[in-house]
């Protein structure tokens, strides 16, 4: 087994560390969401509306987060983001009204998403200098700090801690703890992307007239061609993962009849395989390649989900939504790592642009589901999965045959790693 260097050890760490946070402190606030719209009175739909604020600021402010990274740094970026996103949570709490809890929840998910696509970033430059897959771990881990986070809530609840002082002790915590992080985080500015674009001449320009120009429109169409498939494929992962977080319980509860502590089972069951896959994913990376992975990954999806709404039963079901996890553990990780190594984008570029598009994936899924299960029952609306899953079978072809230890030798050299002192 390769030793690495303890600096980037510990820089491997403190990623994982940023990610923990990112997924714990949201976790922190989902569980006390009943307790705010009790207090402050709002009808279902106004709630409705306010909640929408999270992911509307997620999507108004992610297109911001490439030229920040280049300017600040992904991970100062990450850890800045990381303290604006617990203080909008905290201002959450405090909201007197409907409208400055919608504001709150707006800033907060803006300095979310920016710190979703910086913890990337850092996290794929580490992974550069590691030269094999570990983005996979770090989305694990991730998982992990949601778990903490949602524990910790439920245990403030149990003890009757109000609110406020919950959400200010945690935030301050994994603030705090964001910040101890960046201490062992890779020095310096991110590195540009020296890969050369496909189609361009790497001695330099051409010498013929029309040339030149015909090669640089040919590599922005085949850049966009690209971001596209992969937005699809980060999309497949996100419309399998949004099937447990709002269907899930739902669908095993009332079309198929389990009690309430069964029907659970059902996200439970995703979440869990997810974090499995993510656990395991980067080895079978490095021995088949994203692509050989991604879609072996879209085959256990169409598979399992498919099998689950042919023949509808309750362990039938709960096994399919785990075989959907599983299947969907890479996906995401795969599209952000591929579109962050497109030769011709600096880093971040392709990273921001997947990230942000792959929201809209995240907001338009449950009003298609709906509309689909309204008109012909939530066991069609499911389809959706299996359908993901044939879509990244047919899409992963645009990833790597090769994990990053097989590539290293193509890459450029990884930077040196000093320390910050």
């Amino acid at each position: 087994m390769r030793s690495e260097p303890s600096t980037l050890r510990r820089a491997r760490a403190a990623v994982a560390t940023l990610f923990l946070t990112n997924g714990a402190l949201l976790a922190n606030l989902l569980p006390r969401y009943p307790e705010i719209k009790a207090e402050l009175a709002l009808t279902n739909s106004t709630y409705g509306l306010v909640l929408a604020a999270f992911p509307a600021g997620a999507i108004l402010a992610g297109l911001g987060a490439g030229a920040l990274i280049r300017r600040l740094g992904s991970a100062p970026l990450a850890t800045g983001g990381t303290i604006l996103t617990a203080l909008g949570l905290l201002g959450a709490a405090w909201s007197p009204s409907a409208g400055l809890l919608a504001l709150a929840l707006l800033c907060a998910g803006g300095s979310d998403a920016i710190t979703d696509v910086a913890q990337n970033a850092h996290g794929l430059r580490v992974q550069r200098a590691y030269r094999r897959s570990i983005i996979n771990s770090f989305h694990a881990v991730w998982s992990i700090g949601a778990v903490l986070g949602g524990s910790l809530a439920a245990l403030a609840i149990a003890l009757e801690i109000p609110l406020r002082i919950h959400l200010a002790a945690s935030g301050l915590l994994f603030a705090v703890v964001a910040l101890v992080a960046l201490r062992f985080t890779l020095p310096g500015k991110d590195p540009e992307n020296t890969q050369i674009p496909a189609g361009a001449d790497p001695a330099g320009p051409s010498s013929g007239a029309g040339t030149a120009p015909s090669a640089a429109g040919a590599s922005r169409a085949r850049l966009a061609v690209m971001l596209s498939v992969l937005v699809a494929i980060a999309i497949g992962g996100t419309l399998v993962e949004d099937s447990g977080n709002s269907w899930a319980t739902l669908y095993l509860g009332r079309d198929l009849g389990a009690p309430a502590a069964i029907a659970a089972t059902g996200y439970i069951a995703l979440v869990g395989a997810q974090f499995i896959g993510r656990t395991i994913g980067d080895g079978l990376v490095d021995r088949f390649g994203q692509r050989a992975v991604a879609r072996g990954g879209g085959v256990v999806i169409t598979l399992g989900m498919g099998c689950a709404l042919a023949v509808p039963t309750v362990p039938g079901t709960v096994a399919g939504f785990a075989l959907a996890g599983l299947g969907s553990a890479t996906l995401v990780p795969a599209a952000m790592q591929e579109a962050d190594d497109l030769p011709g984008l600096r880093h971040g570029t392709g990273l921001t642009i997947v990230s942000w598009l792959m929201r809209l994936g995240f907001l338009a899924s449950p009003p298609l589901v709906g509309l689909v299960a309204d008109a012909a029952g939530l066991r069609m609306g499911l389809l959706v999965v299996p359908l993901a899953g044939l879509l990244v079978i047919v899409m992963s072809g645009v990833l790597s045959t090769r994990g990053p230890a097989a590539d290293h030798g193509a890459q450029p050299a990884p930077e040196p790693i000093t320390d910050h002192s």
